[in-house]
This record gives C-alpha cells, structure tokens and sequence, in this order.
C-alpha cells in the first residue's frame, strides 16, 4: 500500500508536480473548448466529422497522467514491506503433557488431537529448519533436541506419555534451553538462527517458576511464544471416581504470549488445532523486510502508457 512507501531517493517526489501540471493545464483548455462549443453551437461540420468523447478523452489524460506519476515513483526507487522466505531458524514444540490432557472435549482425547496436529505440523515447518520437542507436566523435559530429522521428531511425539500437575513456567525455560542446542551454520558458525516457541497447554500452572515472567525472559532472548490455548470450558477428566473440571486457562497463556512478543491462538477442536498450526508456519516461515519495487511500478506506468495508447488510437479515428 502507498501509506507504507518509502523511498531511497525521496527528494526525487517533486518530480510529481509535472503530472500535476499537466492536469491543470488540460482542465483550463477542456473548460475553454466546453465554453466555446456552447457559444458556436453545432455545425455542419460536426455532422461530417463527429465531436471526440469526452469520456475517452479524460480517460486517456488520466491514464497518461497515471502513468507519469508512476514513472516518478519508480524513479524514486520505492520500498515496501515483503514476506522473505526465512532460511533457517529453530522451532521449539513445547506440549502439555498433564493429565488434564486425557478430557475427551476435543476428539479422540486433547493428547491424542494434539499429537496428531503436531506430527502435521511438522511437516509443513521449512526443511532447513531445525525442530525440537519439550514435554511438560510437574517438570519440563527436552525430549528431542533441535534437529531436521522430521522422523525422529514424530517418533518423539507419538512416544509422549501423561503426568501429573502442571508447570508452564518451567516448560518455557526448557524451550528456552532447547534453543541453545540448535546446530551452528555450517557456513556462518557465529550466526544466530532466529528461535521461536509454540507452546499447547489447557491447564493452570500449578508448580514451578512464574511463567509470565519466564515469557519476559524469551521476550529479552528475542524469542516469541505462540501459546495455544486448547480444549473447551466444559472439559472434564475422572480422579480415582470423581469427575474434575478442566476448563483451559486463557487468561495465562494469553499473559505468557503478551510477555513474549509472541501471538495467543484457541482451539477446540482438532480441526482448529490444524487451522492455528497453518498459521504459525506461516508467520515463523517468513520475517519481514524492505525490499525495492521499483519494477513493480514501472509495469503500473506501462499498463497504464498501453491504456493511454489506446484511447488517443480511438480518439484518431473517423467513421464514414
């Protein structure tokens, strides 16, 4: 969009009042030649040769003009905002692994579904990013380092088993930890890979360290969190025969995404799951920089050059 431009030669823009006096000038003769035809009214020479539309004729001004303000803005040489394919980074999946995760609110069970969104999402994570995997309960646990082996890492996932309690705080410093093992860059050993963390949990933090406050230290690390709200309000799991709510804790995980600079996502079904894990690939796939679209515009100033051609070649024509 034009509001987000900016220019590496800006002071090249006054070039702009060209087309805009062009406009003016075509304005004051349009309004002298309307005034004159009004005055002398039609004659017979307008039967022989018909008066030129008026409508084609703005419309092949205003392309020409258009297609001069173009030419300046290229020769301006514009920059925008672009979606850079990232080429490597490491991507922590970190999942709650509490016994709250055996409600069957989301089908077959919340474990299951997020498994099975899991081990997707793995494959849609760039090849040349590395994945590594941390489980949660009453301790948090690095169960498979970084790594491009996809087949390990699903095989980790599958493996995961529930247990008792919950500690987010402590899931996000082992994510935090996990980063720290990727591989260097073989071509550049000093490069530090961009990281981000994906944390699904339904639960309340019940043990261990604050997490808002270990969210502001992945905040510090430049690290994001895209925490994952998942389950429903009426989940429910059975303790030795008693039936024990589980309701998700939005309000935590959205303090923990807040903290981090990072992004809070819901679900409540696995269908949804898959719909949150499109998009985080999406946003972790990608960063963001300036780039130079000065052919961009010059292709505008062309199209519009052709549509100008176009209505002068009608205007020249004469009927019998």
């Amino acid at each position: 969009m034009i509001p987000m431009l900016e220019f590496l030669h800006p002071g090249r823009m006054w070039l702009l009042l060209l087309p805009v006096g062009v406009l003016g000038f075509y304005l004051v003769i349009s309004r002298r030649v309307s005034s004159g035809t009004r005055r002398r009214g039609r004659t017979r020479l307008d039967l022989v040769i018909p008066r030129d539309s008026p409508l084609k004729r703005h419309i092949a001004v205003g392309a020409s003009l258009l297609a001069m303000a173009s030419l300046v803005l290229a020769y301006a040489q514009p920059l925008a905002v672009a979606q850079v394919p990232r080429e490597r980074a490491t991507v922590v999946i970190t999942i709650d692994i509490s016994r709250s995760m055996r409600a069957q609110d989301v089908s077959p069970s919340r474990i299951d579904a997020a498994k099975t969104a899991a081990i997707e999402f793995v494959d849609m994570v760039p090849s040349t990013f590395n994945i590594a995997l941390v489980s949660f309960a009453g301790t948090a646990q690095i169960a498979m380092a970084p790594t491009t082996d996809r087949s390990a890492v699903k095989s980790a996932i599958e493996s995961l088993e529930l247990e008792p309690a919950t500690a987010i705080g402590e899931a996000i410093y082992a994510s935090l930890d996990a980063l720290l093992l990727a591989p260097p860059n073989p071509d550049n050993p000093d490069e530090l890979a961009p990281g981000a963390i994906i944390i699904l949990s339904d639960g309340y933090t019940n043990i261990g360290r604050d997490s808002g406050e270990a969210a502001s230290v992945a905040r510090e690390e430049n690290v994001p969190i895209y925490a994952i709200a998942y389950g429903t309000a009426g989940g429910y799991v059975y303790e030795e025969g008693v039936r024990v709510p589980v309701p998700v804790n939005h309000a935590e995980l959205s303090q923990v995404a807040k903290n981090s600079g990072g992004k809070k996502y819901s679900a409540e079904s696995l269908g949804d799951l898959r719909g949150v894990y499109q998009t985080i690939a999406s946003a972790i796939g990608y960063d963001e920089e300036l780039i130079e679209i000065t052919d961009r515009f010059a292709l505008y100033a062309l199209i519009l050059s052709a549509l100008a051609a176009g209505g002068v070649i009608s205007l020249a024509a004469r009927w019998p």
